[in-house]
């Protein structure tokens, strides 16, 4: 790097939020900054090393921390601390078939919600198969009963999490796998469908390479369990292998029974575990049949989590210039010191469980990954979307591999490899088979330290308070700017603006400054941004899948990644995601579509037939249909007094607006909106100097009637500025109650406001002036007595403030606030009404 040349290093001072976060999260004692935390992290970690070394380590792990390393939180949150809490985000546990008793290794039902309990009480989030638990109507010997099968067992292991996290600051997170194969698969698939039912789950099935092809091939598959059925359950028999057969199914009608639930309420994801199991490092001493509940880590019982994650952001070299560019260098020199760190993290960890000590020290299992690549692209000028994006992740991802595995060598020469490597068995696995020549040369001479080392996590609170919220982990942006409800220890909430780090870069090195609000509502900004400027709903489905199959080739336990689609999605786009990546070769996928079924009741379906798919029918979308003039007879309308002031003093005007109802088609579904077509201010309260009140409100309608966008015409009017001075219309209210006045740059745009109100209140805007959704409209015209329940009141406080698209109470409900609005978020659950987020980062 030249003198002229600029690597952007964090000098943006830090947002609200991000401190508040730090210091709710990760700060202990009198530590009030991000390097109070670092200095803490760096000196636990360096007491594990030899006594001559420590203070070189020390140093050493401070600088990769302060050049872009972010350990994960739990590491953050405890590591040198009095805490008697574990640095390990996230384990599995076996779970067998007998209520007590231990049978096929695993240790038996309420054995396991005993250690999963202790776990969680330490920090720690769990994942489990529960497949070995017999399925509903199996035979029990002992006492001569039919077996209420694994669902039942999830609702008691479902309660104890909830009883753990009310104990704690950290909410419990955990995974539910069932086999593909499990006779009570169906019932697993649609075993969230009850409001309130298993709240505490990420849920997945375990899908087989036999299944996929089955689906692939339309061909029948088995039901079977090694429980015998109760002997007056009709049509079951044995195999050959011993195992009994329950019954068959096609397996498309399976698949469409994953597919549709994925699509209706963003679950179940799927785990391809012939495909985990054939690439682990491990295959010959273990096996993997679940994941911890976010995905990233499939791991055997009792294996851990030791994650933490580089910021791409720190290494981009001259952002937004002509000579961007990524200082490879620098990362690599990084993820060197990162892989020494996160193992000595397993040595001086607070372990919850014995078993879990045990298999830790057998194969000092750590996942490094990186954060930011979404905000990195942008800072290299390169759209997420494009196969240049595709081709740099990639190169990214094997210098990351790369690195790691020659620090690994390095270490196994200074401290030893792990116990239970076996060069020759651990260099034909899928994904060791593909390493380098001269890192295959350096396992056979010295070992290898650890026996994996790379997983791409979800980094969602360590992102914000760390990184300066750049994206997380593998994803692109979630957007720009937005809003935030924070939920305060006294129950109330504030609003905090939030910024993504590379718009706050990119500004900044335009020299715009670090405040992009507009100071007359309080709105955020965000005119003229290139089109390398690309977030999360401007990507396709099959974009975001597509940067998944660059990456996971170099990464050798796996990636969280959410497919984060809109909610007017067709399903006809959507089915074959799941078949697509297992085909692309990836480990596991997840989706998230913002949509009416989250968080709302549903009846229990424990059987469900799956859903026939309507043809295919061209939209007819009612928000667009032109009309050529005012339609003939009685129309509903509303009339609002706005009252306002400019250089003359007070002055008060009403304002009309006509609505008509317009049907239509969206993905096959017909709908029927209430949509605006004529505004109008009553004659006698114009001025002479007012004739633009007529244009302006004939021009309304024209647009109205033509099938334009409403939203857009009344953005445009509220930018027109006169020379008169200020108009006061409305207020803000602080957040510490205080009224303020609201000013716009002319009468227009303070009248244009006043209708945004209007409105808003109706339901056809949201409070920030954007559209709602035709299916949102469809569902509250449809129910026009509970309008004001689906729709909340627009007020000056609402109105400009910016929302994330899809905060219209379609989410999960929130366990803090109680509003349906928790939503997956770059892998994370969080709510956009009070702030609430999940454990995940």
């Amino acid at each position: 790097m030249n003198a002229n040349e600029k690597m952007f290093v964090g000098g943006l001072a830090p947002q609200a939020i991000s401190v508040e976060q730090l210091q709710k999260k990760y700060a202990k004692g009198d530590e009030t900054t991000i390097t109070d935390v670092r200095f803490r992290v760096a000196r636990a970690l360096a007491a594990n090393e030899q006594q001559e070394i420590r203070a070189d380590m020390e140093a050493r792990f401070l600088d990769a921390m302060e050049s872009g390393f972010i350990p994960a939180g739990r590491i953050n949150s405890a590591a040198g601390t009095d805490i008697q809490a574990t640095l390990i985000n996230c384990f599995v546990q076996p779970c067998g078939d007998s209520v007590n008793a231990e049978s096929n290794g695993k240790v038996g039902i309420y054995t396991a919600l005993a250690e999963a309990a202790e776990t969680m009480r330490r920090g720690g989030g769990v994942g489990y198969d529960f497949s070995q638990i017999r399925p509903k109507n199996a035979y029990v010997k002992g006492t001569h009963s039919r077996a209420s099968g694994p669902l039942s067992f999830m609702d008691v292991f479902d309660a104890s999490c909830t009883t753990v996290e009310s104990a704690g600051a950290r909410r419990g997170a955990q995974m539910g796998v069932l086999r593909c194969d499990h006779p009570d698969i169906e019932a697993f698939i649609n075993g969230k469908r009850t409001k309130g039912k298993l709240n505490n789950f990420n849920i997945s099935v375990g899908v087989t390479d036999a299944f996929m092809q089955a689906v692939d091939d339309d061909l029948e598959v088995e039901l079977v369990h090694a429980a015998a059925p109760h002997p007056d359950l009709e049509g079951t028999y044995q195999r050959d292998d011993g195992k009994y057969v329950y019954r068959k199914v096609h397996a498309r009608d399976l698949w469409e029974q994953i597919m549709k639930s994925t699509y209706d309420h963003a679950e179940p994801g799927v785990l391809f575990i012939d495909r985990m199991n054939a690439e682990n490092n491990l295959y010959y001493c273990e096996s993997i049949q679940a994941t911890n509940p976010c995905g990233e880590q499939p791991l055997p019982d009792y294996g851990c989590c030791c994650l933490g994650s580089g910021n791409l952001t720190k290494f981009v070299i001259s952002p937004f210039t002509e000579d961007a560019r990524f200082d490879m260098a620098g990362f690599v020199a990084m993820v060197k010191t990162s892989i020494r760190m996160l193992d000595n993290v397993l040595d001086v960890s607070y372990w919850p469980l014995e078993k879990q000590r045990a298999e830790a020290t057998a194969k000092r299992r750590i996942g490094l990954g990186f954060l930011g690549l979404g905000d990195a692209l942008v800072m290299l000028r390169v759209p997420y979307n494009s196969p240049r994006a595709l081709e740099w992740a990639a190169k990214v991802s094997e210098a990351m591999r790369d690195a790691a595995y020659e620090a690994s060598i390095e270490l196994a020469r200074e401290k030893g490899a792990f116990p239970l490597l076996d060069v020759e068995k651990y260099l034909q696995s899928g994904f060791a088979s593909r390493l380098p020549a001269h890192i295959k040369a350096g396992i056979r001479e010295h070992g290898i330290r650890n026996s994996h080392l790379l997983s791409i996590a979800p980094t969602g609170t360590i992102t914000l308070v760390f990184a300066d919220n750049a994206s997380n982990g593998i994803e692109p942006a979630f957007g720009w700017g937005y809003n935030r409800k924070v939920r305060q220890e006294d129950g109330t909430t504030k609003s905090q603006m939030v910024f993504d780090h590379a718009l706050r870069v990119y500004h900044e090195q335009l020299g715009l400054g670090q405040v992009l609000v507009n100071d007359h509502d309080g709105s955020v900004e965000f005119r003229d941004l290139p089109d390398y400027f690309v977030h999360a709903r401007d990507i396709s489905a099959t974009e975001h899948v597509q940067m998944l199959e660059a990456v996971q080739p170099f990464i050798d336990t796996s990636i969280s990644k959410t497919v984060n689609v809109a909610e007017d999605y067709p399903y006809e786009a959507f089915k074959n995601l799941y078949l697509d990546g297992w085909k692309a070769g990836l480990k596991g996928l997840a989706t998230y579509r913002p949509n009416d079924t989250l968080g709302s009741v549903l009846s229990d379906a424990t059987a469900v037939a799956p859903a026939a798919i309507a043809p295919v029918v061209p939209d007819d979308d009612p928000l667009v249909k032109r009309f050529q003039a005012r339609p003939e007879g009685d129309l509903e309308s509303m009339t609002s007094k706005v009252e306002y002031y400019n250089v003359e003093g007070k002055q008060s005007a009403y304002l009309s607006i006509s609505f008509m109802t317009v049907k239509g088609t969206i993905d096959g579904t017909e709908v029927e909106i209430e949509r605006p077509v004529e505004f109008f201010m009553p004659a006698g309260q114009r001025t002479e100097g007012q004739q633009w009140i007529t244009a302006s409100m004939r021009l309304l309608s024209i647009v109205a009637r033509s099938g334009g966008s409403i939203a857009k015409a009344l953005a445009n009017l509220r930018e027109t500025v006169w020379d008169k001075g200020p108009v006061r219309c409305g207020h803000i209210v602080r957040e510490d109650s205080v009224q303020i006045p609201r000013h716009h740059d002319s009468e227009v745009a303070a009248l244009a406001y006043a209708l945004q109100r209007m409105l808003a209140k109706r339901g056809f805007l949201d409070a920030d002036g954007n559209q709602v959704p035709v299916r949102v409209l469809s569902q509250a015209y449809a129910r026009r007595s509970r309008v004001s329940s689906e729709f909340v009141e627009a007020n000056d406080e609402q109105i400009g403030k910016s929302k994330p698209f899809y905060g219209n109470g379609l989410g999960k409900k929130c366990p803090a606030c109680g509003a349906h609005e928790m939503h997956k978020i770059d892998g994370c659950l969080k709510c956009l009404n009070c702030g609430e987020a999940g454990s995940c980062g």
